[in-house]
């Protein structure tokens, strides 16, 4: 049985920062890839961040390039999502996903796990 959590999420206004975290339990993730989607209300589950945990390979939707950074922690086994200049339209439910030993996709697909999600609203 494998668990994934997310923690972190808030409101927040326009243009500052919120980290959200991801812990992983069940199961070792030290070779797996883990990502970050969101979904708006009303809209399709978007890719938002990628990492490979076995070679720290990352992957962005350009909607967040140089703004959101994903990282790693392999001891806590843990993800994280370190987002930046936060616009309104950031605004969703960001999951949690994860594939034990998956090499990093934008595609939802390829993920195994998903956690329940963490609501971010961003105000203007």
């Amino acid at each position: 049985q494998v668990l994934l959590v997310e923690s972190g999420g808030g409101l927040v206004q326009a243009g500052g920062p919120l980290r959200l975290s991801c812990a992983a339990s069940g199961g070792t993730f030290d070779h797996a890839a883990m990502a970050w989607f969101r979904q708006a209300q009303g809209k399709e589950r978007e890719f938002v961040a990628a990492l490979s945990w076995s070679h720290g390979n990352t992957y962005y939707a350009d909607a967040v390039k140089g703004r959101f950074t994903i990282s790693r922690d392999n001891a806590k086994n843990a993800v994280y999502l370190q987002m930046n200049s936060l616009k309104p339209e950031d605004t969703a439910v960001y999951y949690c996903a994860g594939d034990p030993f998956g090499p990093g996709s934008r595609n939802l697909y390829a993920y195994n796990y998903w956690g329940q999600g963490t609501q971010v609203t961003v105000s203007s």
